[in-house]
């Protein structure tokens, strides 16, 4: 276990009640934390260009998904190219899901057994099949920094058996992982490191259970799944508050899939480090703006006219530069660069949130800060 551990380093700088600030440190950078992770699904974040990412919105940690990108382009591909980083033209570190999240997704169209799931490619129907073993070995080819496990991703409303059930498959499931991951090295020179996904549904009990034997394995990190599929809002945030509570105080810990900013704040207030969700860039697509000042329907009539900047809070080019009048304009003719630019403001967003946090964090105010940053950006203009 502590040759694993140790293999990637993580630092809690300060912690304010539940709240951390640390650095995760990679061959391919240095992360501050709390971090949000864009999510570059089939490597690329849409509409996006990685230089926007690093120099515009500071992102340092991107997200890609092992089921999709095996799809298309495919691993061998990614391998003529070096992997996902040189084949994308991003140069910080990556996050790879393991793709589980998707395959279980595929209602009707996925089988499982205890060595693994067949599934039918939403593209064209084509039989697969993931076992945590060929998982490994797919994010090794990919390039990833960090390689989730795979996992089952179970409804938040299955019976106590099957969550039972599926607690054992996926504890199985990552003791396999890790031994995969032992057995073989990294592709192209740049260490890798191995997560874990704690599950249990929405069962305190088998949350704490699945976080403890999570723990008795040993990762190099610990991600926490399941949730924001439905369940209610406090539910969620009570599930995030057992998971962590068995988790180490030395590792980082993830949030998959979460979500709003205001989800966000509150999450790092129980102790969450790194997050990613579609949320700013789909929403964005939509004319959904996530600001300073509160959330902007930027497709209604009342911006029309208005001159005012998409969001004067925050020093970006975009944020600055373009009229709300204007992006209206664009998103209601279907521009392309209406998108982009919602994208880049919503990302802008949530970097600004995850700076600002850390700042606060650090300087032992975080729970105030939170709370009136709150009252402005829940509001709807």
């Amino acid at each position: 276990m502590a040759d694993l551990v140790l293999s990637m380093k993580y630092t809690v700088q300060v912690q304010d009640g539940a709240a951390r600030a640390g650095i995760l440190e990679t061959s391919r950078g240095t992360v501050d934390t709390p971090v949000f992770m864009p999510v570059g699904t089939v490597g690329s974040v849409k509409g996006v260009s990685p230089g926007i990412l690093s120099n515009e919105i500071g992102a340092r940690l991107i997200l890609g998904n092992t089921y999709h990108l095996y799809l298309r382009p495919g691993l061998e591909v990614l391998e003529h190219f070096g992997g996902l980083h040189r084949f994308a033209g991003w140069n910080g570190p990556m996050l790879t899901d393991s793709g589980g999240f998707q395959v279980f997704s595929l209602s009707g169209g996925r089988s499982l057994d205890k060595d693994g799931v067949t599934f039918r490619s939403h593209l064209d129907g084509s039989s697969h099949r993931f076992t945590p073993e060929n998982v490994v070995d797919m994010q090794r080819s990919i390039g990833a920094d960090i390689v989730m496990v795979l996992d089952e991703c179970p409804a938040a409303d299955v019976s106590d058996t099957y969550a039972r059930s599926s607690l054992e498959l996926t504890v199985d499931w990552a003791r396999r992982c890790k031994r995969r991951f032992e057995e073989t090295t990294e592709k192209y020179g740049h260490p890798q490191y191995l997560f874990r996904i704690v599950q249990g549904v929405v069962n305190p009990r088998l949350r704490r259970e699945s976080a403890q034997r999570t723990v008795d394995i040993g990762f190099d990190g610990y991600a926490i799944g399941g949730l924001s599929v439905g369940e209610e809002t406090d539910v969620m945030y009570e599930m995030v508050e057992v998971s962590t509570e068995s988790l180490p105080d030395d590792r980082p810990r993830y949030l998959m899939g979460v979500g709003t900013p205001e989800n966000l704040l509150e999450c790092i207030g129980r102790g969450i480090d790194m997050f990613d969700c579609v949320m700013p860039t789909r929403n964005g697509r939509n004319g959904m703006l996530f600001t300073t000042e509160g959330v902007v329907n930027i497709r209604n009539k009342k911006w029309e006219k208005s001159r005012e900047q998409i969001d004067p809070g925050l020093d970006g080019y975009t944020s600055r530069s373009f009229s709300k009048g204007y992006l209206r304009h664009l998103i209601q003719s279907k521009e392309i660069l209406g998108s982009v630019l919602a994208s880049v403001q919503n990302l802008c967003l949530y970097a600004h949130l995850m700076r600002q946090a850390r700042k606060a964090i650090l300087e032992g105010r975080f729970g105030p800060w939170k709370n009136d940053v709150l009252r402005k950006i829940s509001r709807r203009l």
